[in-house]
């Protein structure tokens, strides 16, 4: 810890020096970037200053007490130092939090895609009860939606949903529900009462600027199609769906849900770099395959994360092996307490790995 301290002490000094610096100063993007990561460090500076401050403290009592004969005055100053002693070790607890690396993406928007998987209607019926579950949730958080490409069942619900969430911190509250989500009860199709396991997979993307992620326009097979709606209604009268295929990847994004094609191709290349954005994450991550694994499950779309069990009113998460009684408020949108217990657990682990590097 001694170690990174310095190193933040360091760092801090440096970018006071530069928000000084002409150069800096005449120069937007520089002193945005400055400004942005000295704000972001202010508050761990501080912590450690004061940790500093209470280690000069500390040690004076000690020297003070080597000496000093009086019974009262010894008696004063072994109580100060253990105040500081117990003061000490909290302001480390909590400095370890703040030495944790921060995810670059959590103070991002996100682009969510819902698929039905296994069950059939069932499970685009699935879909679409957790389609309305992350929007109830992010009007509770007071984030904004924004509809990007949908393709609805006959039944009800969707095949595919995929939608915007806009927000500060959207990313960070919702990062861990990417994955398989799995429903158990009787559908209301199901005349024998029998209980059908059907799923559904969830992926949250953070959305990312064209700067982020570097697309030739070259690599770009633009298709234009007429909309159409279930069972194959016309939407629009006019050919304002989009395809845009990048052919070095394959990766095929479409989109139809707007009334004009060139806000169909908007909403589509944004999907587009985030999903590319993701495949660049994937394949660094292979990189480093050897290093220990930290995160609670976050892209993984293989992987069975949670269950909505209907008859026993409960929703497991199965990361955490945390459940939750109350399946019909969960659904309406109340995923708070989930959504805590997951970034508890991630930040248990990733105090765990930063303390093994350090």
């Amino acid at each position: 810890m001694k170690k990174k301290t310095e190193e933040i002490l360091k760092r801090y000094k440096e970018l006071e020096e530069q928000l000084t610096q002409p150069e800096v100063l005449n120069d937007r993007q520089k002193i945005a970037a400055v400004s942005k990561e000295h704000s972001s460090l202010k508050q761990t500076v501080e912590l450690i200053k004061r940790i500093q401050k209470l280690d000069v403290d500390i040690n004076d009592a000690k020297t003070m007490l080597a000496s000093e004969q009086d019974t009262e005055m010894r008696q004063f100053l072994e109580d100060e130092m253990m105040k500081n002693v117990e003061s000490k070790n909290q302001l480390e607890e909590e400095l370890k939090t703040h030495l944790i690396p921060k995810d670059p993406n959590d103070e991002k928007d996100i682009i969510m895609e819902i698929r039905a998987g296994a069950g059939g209607n069932e499970a685009a019926l699935f879909s679409g009860d957790l389609y309305r579950m992350y929007v109830r949730f992010a009007e509770r958080s007071g984030f904004k939606i924004e509809a990007m490409n949908s393709s609805p069942a006959d039944v009800g619900g969707y095949k595919e949903i995929i939608f915007g969430i806009q927000g500060k911190g959207a990313y960070s509250r919702l990062k861990f529900e990417s994955g398989v989500h799995r429903v158990q009860r009787i559908p209301v199709t199901e005349s024998g009462g029998r209980i059908h396991t059907s799923t559904a997979t969830v992926a949250v993307l953070p959305e990312v600027e064209e700067v982020e992620v570097d697309i030739d326009q070259n690599d770009l097979r633009i298709d234009i199609f007429r909309s159409s709606g279930p069972g194959g209604q016309s939407v629009n009268t006019t050919d304002s769906a989009v395809r845009i295929t990048h052919e070095p990847t394959g990766i095929i994004v479409s989109c139809q849900d707007q009334k004009s094609q060139l806000q169909n191709k908007v909403k589509a290349m944004k999907i587009l770099r985030a999903r590319l954005y993701e495949k660049q994450i994937e394949e660094q991550q292979k990189e480093l395959a050897g290093a220990r694994r930290v995160q609670i499950g976050t892209g993984d779309r293989s992987e069975k994360i949670r269950t909505y069990n209907f008859p026993q009113n409960r929703v497991t998460d199965h990361r955490i092996n945390f459940s939750i009684h109350n399946l019909e408020s969960v659904l309406d949108g109340e995923i708070s307490s989930l959504i805590q217990k997951l970034a508890d657990a991630d930040r248990e682990e990733r105090s765990k790995a930063t303390e093994l590097a350090g």
